[in-house]
């Protein structure tokens, strides 16, 4: 009854029954917090044809086992609002499910310059002004700008902003993805060079009896080479991220199963085929992580259709993407994490929405920690490598969310057994622990790749980096620790008040 009451105040909340998402609305949404953009494609290809070991990784041990446990989790709980919390803090405790909400917060304000970054070389091709994406001053600034303006469009609504998102991704991101692996086949019938056939590097190529082959298994030497896995690991990262929104659904425990379906099948589609095709038009030596999907355009209109207008067009398209796949990712956690605002794990300052039931407080304060992250990019001249240390130690944080995850639901099994689940991983326990083990124990190979410097990138002093990857981790999984330790009981007192004004 309880529950019962709960969902129908969160339904109320969000307007009624004529304001319910649509399974497919929420599994796009969930689709554009995985592909935020087509960002990820360029770091998959740098690995040219030993991108499939990569992707299978990540699909196999990474995707499919989070995607189910998000879908048994996400069903059980669908009628009651904040997703990872709620689900952690069933299995464990409320102060664990905070410390999980908040790091799963936090890990995306440290993405969020990583992410705005590549709308902002999608800006500058646009613009016809390509150079500007190696410009770390104008790539700084434009972070900034983007940022506050996702989040001005967040505070209006979250459908406003689900609408934009989802348009986000089908303008932004599929119709893009479309037209690329369209010119990669048109590349392939005019019998232009396949950019993987040169031998260009010993990381990607081997060269027998005089010709070059493509390597279709990692060249390993050391970690370094394999540290680019935790950066495609979290292009695949987010399934998860929306199911703060399965109570929006009509029947969330039937439809959001169907919900991480639509959303991993079309993330490996487009990760697949859109790393493969620029790995097929560029070669290796031209692949850059940050520019390679508007380059590959670029040669693919210059050389069959001799003009380059469309880049200009296509990279506008990418760049809402982009920018509608960041503000997928404001409205799920930070949402998630005003329920536990709501529990009294956080003070008043940060309970507060606006009229439109937006966590209002919780977005300003994030822009605000966002814009002093991305101001690195002001300081630091070499922006991919700040794009990757970045990405590394937004893994760090993420790879500890999942391990919590993981353990949730493996505990969830003997804690709740009973717990109707609308979808349920087979197996029964047995099932849970190789599903939720496998997951495991990949996330935390993964995590240690982050801390281990690429080989690919020059990040300079290799101490300094992995510094600053652990003082990261050390501090922002602290936080939740300290605040958990000095919360104050009127904290929880003014959630509960019917006075207090946390809707407006």
């Amino acid at each position: 009854m309880a529950h019962s009451k709960h969902a129908a105040s969160q339904r109320a909340r969000t307007g009624g029954a004529g304001r319910y998402l649509t399974v497919s609305t929420l599994g796009l949404m969930t689709a554009a917090s995985i592909v935020t953009s087509l960002r990820g494609l360029s770091l998959m290809a740098k690995e040219e044809l030993t991108m499939f070991v990569y992707i299978g990784f990540s699909t196999f041990l990474f995707l499919i086992p989070a995607g189910l446990v998000a879908a048994e989790l996400g069903g059980a709980f669908g009628d009651r609002a904040g997703g990872l919390y709620v689900w952690v803090a069933e299995a464990f405790d409320k102060p664990t499910g905070f410390v999980t909400m908040f790091l799963s917060w936090v890990q995306n304000i440290v993405w969020y310059p990583a992410g705005l970054s590549f709308a902002s070389a999608a800006a500058a091709f646009a613009i016809g002004r390509p150079n500007l994406a190696s410009d770390h001053v104008y790539v700084g600034l434009f972070i900034i700008v983007a940022f506050w303006l996702c989040t001005l469009a967040a505070l209006v609504s979250n459908r406003f902003a689900a609408k934009v998102t989802k348009y986000g991704f089908l303008l932004g991101t599929v119709i893009p993805g479309v037209i690329l692996l369209a010119g990669f086949l048109a590349w392939l019938l005019s019998r232009q060079q396949i950019g993987w056939s040169e031998a260009t590097s010993p990381a990607v190529s081997v060269e027998e009896t005089g010709h070059p082959h493509p390597r279709w298994f990692p060249y390993i030497t050391g970690l370094s080479g394999l540290s680019f896995l935790a950066g495609i690991l979290l292009n695949f990262a987010g399934v998860e991220s929306q199911a703060v929104h399965a109570m929006e659904l009509r029947n969330p425990k039937t439809g959001y199963p169907l919900v991480i379906a639509i959303a991993a099948l079309l993330s490996f589609g487009i990760f697949t085929l859109g790393s493969l095709a620029i790995a097929g038009i560029l070669p290796y030596k031209e692949i850059n992580i940050e520019s390679g999907v508007f380059d590959a355009f670029d040669r693919l209109s210059t050389t069959l259709l001799h003009v380059s207008w469309p880049v200009q067009l296509i990279s506008l398209l990418v760049c809402y993407g982009a920018l509608g796949g960041v503000l997928a990712w404001i409205i799920g956690p930070s949402r998630g994490l005003l329920a536990t605002a709501r529990d009294g794990m956080l003070p008043p300052f940060m309970q507060r929405t606006n009229r439109s039931g937006v966590q209002r407080n919780i977005l300003v304060i994030q822009g605000v920690v966002v814009t002093v992250i991305a101001s690195l990019y002001l300081f630091m001249s070499d922006v991919s490598t700040v794009y990757f240390l970045i990405s590394a130690l937004a893994v760090s944080l993420y790879i500890i969310v999942y391990m919590i995850m993981y353990a949730s639901a493996i505990r969830l099994r003997y804690t709740q057994p009973e717990l109707p689940r609308a979808f349920r991983i087979p197996g029964g326990t047995v099932g849970m622990w190789a599903v939720a083990g496998i997951g495991f124990l990949a996330v935390a190979f993964a995590f240690v790749l982050s801390f281990v410097p690429p080989a690919q990138l020059p990040v300079g002093s290799p101490a300094l980096y992995v510094g600053l990857v652990a003082a990261g981790a050390i501090v922002f999984t602290g936080a939740p620790l300290v605040v958990e330790r000095f919360k104050k009981p009127s904290w929880k007192r003014y959630a509960e008040t019917p006075s207090s004004p946390p809707d407006t």
